[in-house]
């Protein structure tokens, strides 16, 4: 695979010192055997131990085998690594952007609100939104599904299905009628006006920390659904440790600026980025690269792929999606913030191990070197 920074620098130490070595071992070789007229096989084995005991050869067994040992021990706290390389990349991330939904959320909400324009019931509604919704991945949708299921309501096949990350969803019911499911955006997109009250509405569930998703059909705004997903109690926790190592936390998160904030304010990040698509993720996570930042991103989702592929390190949930979990360079099996905590405490543990190994061999080294010399010198 490719091969870290720090071995790479090994590598140009390695070939600095082997440029080295041999002119000081000929130069050895000709004073012990022209010059002092030392026997032919005294002079090499001479030239031979001073050689020895330049060359750096325990620098690569120093740094694998304390790769090898970070990456066992993260394996026994059921987190998976699935290279190398990234224990040394993982030690040096001064910028760790989150997901929201399944990540510092338990990503399992359950409806709490139900409201209903346009005279249409509710139990009209949460067919027509259990209908749209059954087709889609994503948590919140799996919220109103569930809902359904607790009321009984007959669910209808959906024809021309379509989902559009970001957004939402789109679909036609049996009526032969389009129905969309999603946020203000996706209305804005479908040209359905938003009147005031309910865009009040929106406003006051987003303060109380819950995901608002409007409901129309072609022409107008039926219903919305309120859905609130539960924070972990690790994620605060989590939080304050990343930044004690240094660490600017930024959650990104397709949600609305005000729920987005709520999140925040309850969990103590550094900073949001509210209302972003999967490719914007991407964007604002190559921006931070490009501006000599490194950047650790934490997701479980389809929409997270993107991001985690191009972020430094990419560290996925185990309970994501499979998408997701190949795209990660680290896998959290446990679900909790808290193991990319340690993740990352390890990660500097292994980096300070190898540089302390380094200075003891380079010391233990330049008493040697001359102790060699010195013999065919003698």
């Amino acid at each position: 695979g490719e091969q870290s920074e720090m071995i790479r620098s090994l590598n140009r130490l390695v070939k600095a010192v082997g440029v080295i070595i041999i002119p000081v071992g000929a130069v050895l070789f000709a004073q012990q055997y022209l010059i002092a007229g030392t026997p032919l096989r005294e002079s090499v084995t001479g030239m031979v131990a001073a050689i020895l005991g330049m060359i750096p050869e325990g620098l690569y067994l120093l740094a694998s085998v304390a790769m090898v040992v970070s990456v066992m021990r993260l394996g026994r706290q059921k987190v998976l690594v699935h290279d190398m390389k990234c224990i040394e990349t993982l030690a040096r991330v001064n910028v760790l952007c989150v997901d929201k939904t399944g990540t510092i959320t338990y990503g399992n909400p359950v409806v709490t609100d139900i409201r209903t324009y346009a005279g249409i019931s509710e139990n009209d509604l949460l067919k027509a939104a259990g209908s749209l919704e059954k087709g889609s991945e994503h948590p919140l949708a799996e919220a109103i599904v569930s809902d359904c299921e607790k009321k009984n309501i007959i669910l209808e096949k959906v024809n021309d299905f379509e989902a559009l990350f970001g957004k939402g969803i789109k679909g036609r019911l049996s009526s032969g009628k389009l129905y969309y499911a999603g946020n203000e955006k996706l209305m804005d997109e479908a040209h359905i006006a938003i009147s005031s009250e309910i865009k009040k509405e929106i406003e006051q569930f987003a303060k109380q920390g819950k995901t608002p998703l409007l409901f129309a059909d072609e022409t107008q705004i039926i219903g919305m659904i309120a859905v609130a997903d539960v924070v972990k109690p690790t994620s605060r926790e989590a939080v304050r440790q990343f930044k004690e190592y240094g660490i600017h936390v930024i959650m990104l998160t397709g949600d609305n600026e005000v729920t987005a904030q709520a999140i925040k304010d309850q969990v103590g990040i550094d900073e949001v980025i509210a209302g972003v698509l999967p490719t914007q993720k991407e964007e604002k996570i190559s921006a931070l690269k490009n501006s000599g930042h490194k950047v650790a991103m934490i997701g479980d989702g389809i929409n997270d792929a993107p991001a985690l592929a191009s972020a430094d390190v990419g560290i996925a949930i185990g309970a994501g999606t499979d998408v997701a979990i190949e795209s990660a360079d680290i896998v959290l099996m446990k679900n909790d913030l808290l193991d990319a905590v340690g993740a990352i405490r390890l990660s500097k543990a292994v980096i300070r191990n190898i540089k302390e190994n380094l200075f003891w061999a380079f010391f233990y080294n330049s008493i040697g070197i001359p102790l060699a010399a010195g013999q065919v010198f003698l």
